[in-house]
C-alpha cells in the first residue's frame, strides 16, 4: 500500500487520540511521508516550512484514529436468507462485490477491518489487491472460509443436492477433521480462524442461540492446530456453554459473547479475551425483520440476544474488559454502508459514552486485528491512518453515520476519501 510524500500538518482541529484521554481543542497533528510525527498542542508544535507543507486547519474539524470494523463480512450482499450466503451469486460476481464492499467501508471512515470469514478466500485475494494498490479499501486481516460442526447452524444444503457448504464453511466432525479444517485454511493464507460453537436466532428449528454446534474437543484442535501456525482463532458464541468452552480452549476472540454468566464472565475477564458483540444487527433483525418476512420465532430469538448481548457488553466494559466494534453487514436489513449505527447504537442504545465507543472502535479494534503497533491510536510514530469530521461526534454521535461530514478519510497519509477531494 502507497504511503504519502512529503508532509501535512492539521492545525488547531479538536483531536481525540484513542489512547484513553478525552478530545482536546487547540490540537495539532503532524505526519511525514505517512507516518505521524507529532500530536499534541498547537501552540507547541515544531515549526514546519509553510512552502513544502500541506496545511489542513478548520477550528470546527475534529480528528480521530481511523476507524476498525471488527467483524467485516466483505462477500456479504444483500442477504434476505442464510441460503444467500453460499449460492445467491456466483463467485466471480461475488468478488466484484467484496471489492465494492471494501471501497465502500473506507468511504464510511474505516482504515481497516477484519474479515468475520468469506466465501471461499475472496478476502484473502482482497487484502492482495487492497495492498497493491489495485482496488481501494480497508487495510484488511483474512478469516477466509469458517469452521462448523456437520449439522450446525452453517449446514444447511441438504445431503441429496450434493453440493455441500465448502465454499462457505469446512464441516467437520470430531478433532481430527477440525485439524484437517484448520490446515486448509493455513493453506489458504488467512490469518485468523472463525468457527461456530454455538447456532444462533435465524435458526430456531434445530439450531438457536442456546444450541452448541461443535464440542470442547474440536474446539481445542482448531486452536491447537491454529496456534500452532500462528494464526488466532475466533468464534459466533452465543450461549454461556459455548462461551465457557471458547475460554477454556484457548481462542483470542469471542463474536457476540451473547449470554454470560457470572463464573463465564470472570473466566473472560481473567483471560482479557475481547469481544465483538456486533449488536445493532440485532435491533435491525428486530425493528425491520416483519418488513422482510422474517418468521416471529426468529424476531424473537434476536430480541432475545439483543438483549442478553447488551447486558453482557455493558458488563464487560465496567468490569475493564475490551470490546471491539463491528456487525454482520451485508443483509437486507443491514446493509454495507450502514456500519457507523454500530457506534451511534453503542452510544444512545448501550449507553457507552462516545469516547469509550470510540475506543471500542479504534484503539480496542486494532488490538484485534494485531495492529496495534501501526494503527488505532493516533500517536507519534504510528500509520497516518485518521478521519476528520466536519464536527463534534462528542456533542452529536449520529454525525458518524453521514459520509458527508467526513472532511477527509485519510490512510496511510493520502487522503482516500471525503469532501476535501472535490474542494
Amino acid at each position: 500500500m502507497k504511503s504519502q510524500h512529503g508532509k501535512t500538518v492539521i492545525n488547531n482541529c479538536r483531536l481525540f487520540d484513542g489512547t484513553g484521554s478525552a478530545a482536546r481543542e487547540n490540537q495539532a497533528l503532524h505526519y511525514d511521508d505517512g507516518v505521524i510525527t507529532y500530536v499534541g498542542d498547537a501552540v507547541s508544535q515544531p515549526e514546519y516550512d509553510v512552502q513544502h507543507t500541506r496545511v489542513i486547519e478548520d477550528p470546527n474539524f475534529t480528528v480521530i484514529p481511523g476507524l476498525i470494523e471488527a467483524h467485516f463480512h466483505p462477500t456479504y450482499f444483500n442477504v434476505a436468507e442464510l441460503e444467500d450466503l453460499d449460492i445467491k451469486y456466483p463467485v466471480e460476481y461475488v468478488t466484484l462485490l467484496a471489492a465494492a464492499n471494501a471501497k465502500l467501508a473506507l468511504e464510511c471512515g474505516y482504515t481497516s477491518a477484519r474479515s468475520g470469514g468469506s466465501l471461499f478466500n475472496i478476502d484473502v485475494w482482497l487484502k492482495k489487491a487492497i495492498n497493491d494498490d489495485v482496488v481501494v479499501g480497508p487495510r484488511l486481516v483474512a478469516n477466509g472460509r469458517e469452521i462448523c460442526g456437520v449439522g450446525g447452524l452453517m449446514d444447511w444444503n441438504p445431503d441429496y443436492r450434493k453440493i455441500g457448504m465448502e465454499g462457505l464453511v469446512l464441516l467437520i466432525n470430531g478433532p481430527d477433521e477440525a485439524r484437517a479444517a484448520v490446515r486448509k485454511l493455513v493453506k489458504d493464507g488467512v490469518e485468523w480462524v472463525k468457527t461456530y460453537p454455538t447456532g444462533d436466532a435465524a435458526a430456531p428449528d434445530a439450531n438457536d442461540h442456546h444450541t452448541l454446534c461443535m464440542t470442547f474437543e474440536e474446539m481445542h484442535a482448531v486452536v491447537e492446530t491454529a496456534h500452532n501456525h500462528n494464526l488466532k482463532v475466533t468464534g459466533h458464541c452465543r450461549a454461556t456453554e459455548g462461551i465457557k468452552n471458547a475460554l477454556l480452549a484457548g481462542y483470542d476472540c469471542l463474536e457476540h459473547g451473547t449470554f454470560m454468566d457470572d463464573e463465564t464472565m470472570d473466566l473472560l475477564l481473567e483471560r482479557d479475551v475481547p469481544v465483538v458483540p456486533a449488536l445493532y444487527f440485532e435491533l435491525a433483525s428486530v425493528n425491520k425483520g416483519p418488513d422482510f418476512n422474517l418468521p416471529q420465532s426468529v424476531i424473537d430469538g434476536h430480541q432475545e440476544t439483543l438483549d442478553g448481548g447488551t447486558e453482557s457488553a455493558r458488563r464487560i466494559l465496567k468490569a475493564g474488559g475490551r470490546i471491539g466494534l463491528g456487525g454482520d453487514y451485508g443483509f437486507a436489513w443491514n446493509p454495507h454502508g450502514d456500519y457507523a449505527k454500530e457506534i451511534s447504537f453503542f452510544v444512545n442504545y448501550v449507553g457507552f459514552t462516545a469516547e469509550e465507543t470510540l475506543m471500542c472502535a479504534t484503539k480496542t479494534g486494532s488490538e484485534i486485528a494485531g495492529s496495534s503497533d501501526l494503527v488505532g491510536t493516533l500517536e507519534a510514530g504510528k500509520l497516518a491512518d485518521l478521519l476528520i469530521i466536519d464536527g463534534n461526534p462528542f456533542e452529536t454521535i449520529d454525525i458518524m453515520e453521514d459520509r458527508n461530514k467526513f472532511y477527509a478519510v485519510i490512510q496511510n497519509g493520502i487522503i482516500k476519501s471525503g469532501y476535501s477531494l472535490n474542494s
